[in-house]
């Protein structure tokens, strides 16, 4: 258990004091960068999956 103590303050000592965090306003235009990449890509899925489903129904009808 001394060991994982030993670990946790090293890793607190390393985040306070070593770590260069990004300013604010660079956290804020990479969030919004990934959640409207994230959006576009859920969206692409959608439409694809929207596709398929169609086309699946259309061959199996048909035949």
């Amino acid at each position: 258990m001394d060991r994982f103590g030993l670990y946790l303050r090293e890793s607190y000592n390393e985040l306070v004091h070593n770590v260069t965090w990004p300013p604010y306003s660079t956290l804020q235009t990479n969030t919004i960068l990934v959640l409207t990449g994230s959006a576009i890509f859920a969206l692409l899925i959608l439409m694809m999956d929207f596709v398929w489903n169609n086309v699946v129904d259309f061959i199996y009808s048909a035949g």
